[in-house]
């Protein structure tokens, strides 16, 4: 593709920082950027129509862990880790919530739910025995007890009658989330390109040479921010995690309101527009769900309608109405990976799962490596 004078000298002279991945990650990094440096010249390339990997593909959960992954973490990390962890995505949520406004990503305290199937293996009454202990060791960072114990008010079948109720989770809308963030960025004057591949970089003694499917221009700094697709770019230990998602047509009277967590958080559920979303089952198959392809699968998609109507809504009549995949970065540490790889290349990457708790702060914390 042969570039004019014109697209040149606007978008590709004289770029200060270059960011791949319009996500959270991408968006609150420029954000971050051009708050401290009001003069940069600043562009994001995205390679999909709509931020490709998980950002606008999540199931909207404003959570920071259940208690049975709480516990889990406990068993590869040290107390601290755990608790810094959790305040990370506190404070990554309360940014969020901060720089966004409660409105404008219609966030709802609703609260969430773990269930925990009637044929358990003894998960229930593991985390219904720590669960003072949780609640002691989340003290300093709540201030209050974070999980009680509830009726299943819900008529949800075949689950243990109680489930464990986290008093501060919520729910947001992640198209409007995403919307406002993209329209925040292009009002600070923030260049955004879609549907532009960056295949590779090399790193030249002031400057990057960025690669992509359609040309190369030279940025002053690269900074990577695409999560789950981050191997295809640099050599960091983030695998991709493919999250499977359903969402049902509307349904008269949905009595179901908040965010729900089944089977250790690998299924999750909540109400949206008086439908049930529900996404989840990598456990199914991880090494299958190690994927960049956003396709779906009979195992994991039949699964998911099994549990919908045998759990979720044993008594009431559904369809559904759209499928689809977003991926996610992960690896064998909860932490994400924020560094400088080089004298002008930077990334954030492997999130976890949790981009919507952490993903402002990594982007912050990305945007403040540069001096």
């Amino acid at each position: 593709m042969n570039l004019s004078y014109w697209e040149i000298k606007s978008w590709f002279t004289n770029i200060d920082y270059t960011i791949v991945g319009s996500g959270i990650v991408g968006l609150s990094c420029a954000l971050s950027l051009k708050e401290r440096f009001p003069q940069a010249n600043i562009l994001i390339l995205e390679k999909g129509t709509l931020p490709q990997g998980a950002s606008t593909k999540n199931a909207g959960f404003a959570c920071f862990g259940s208690i049975s992954e709480i516990l889990d973490d406990l068993t590869s990390h040290s107390e601290a880790e755990v608790l810094e962890i959790v305040s990370k995505r506190l404070e990554g949520l309360n940014l969020l919530r901060k720089n966004l406004g409660d409105q404008n990503i219609n966030y709802l305290q609703h609260g969430g739910y773990e269930l925990f199937p009637e044929k358990d293996d003894g998960l229930y009454d593991i985390c219904l025995s720590k669960r003072e202990y949780i609640n002691t060791l989340l003290k300093p960072i709540f201030k209050e007890e974070v999980f009680s114990l509830k009726d299943n008010g819900f008529q949800f079948k075949n689950i243990k009658q109680g489930y464990i109720f986290n008093q501060f989770e919520g729910q947001i809308d992640t198209g409007l989330m995403m919307e406002t963030l993209l329209q925040k960025a292009q009002s600070k004057g923030i260049k955004i390109l879609n549907n532009i591949v960056v295949e590779d970089f090399d790193e030249l003694n002031d400057s990057v040479l960025v690669k992509t499917n359609i040309f190369e221009f030279p940025t002053s700094k690269l900074l990577i921010a695409t999560n789950g697709f981050a191997s295809q770019l640099i050599n960091e230990p983030v695998k991709p995690a493919r999250a499977q998602v359903l969402i049902t047509k509307p349904i008269k009277n949905l009595h179901i309101k908040g965010t729900f967590h089944l089977n250790k958080g690998y299924f999750y559920f909540r109400n949206i527009d008086d439908r049930i979303l529900f996404g989840g089952g990598r456990h199914l198959d991880f090494k299958g769900e190690e994927t960049t392809s956003l396709s779906q699968t009979i195992l994991i998609q039949s699964n998911l309608e099994t549990i919908l109507k045998n759990i979720i809504l044993p008594n009431t009549p559904f369809e559904i109405e759209h499928r689809w995949s977003g991926i996610m970065g992960v690896g064998n540490q909860k932490k994400a990976i924020v560094k400088q790889l080089s004298n002008h290349v930077f990334c954030g990457v492997r999130l976890g799962g949790m981009g919507i708790a952490i993903g402002s702060t990594i982007g912050s914390d990305l945007a403040h490596l540069i001096d």
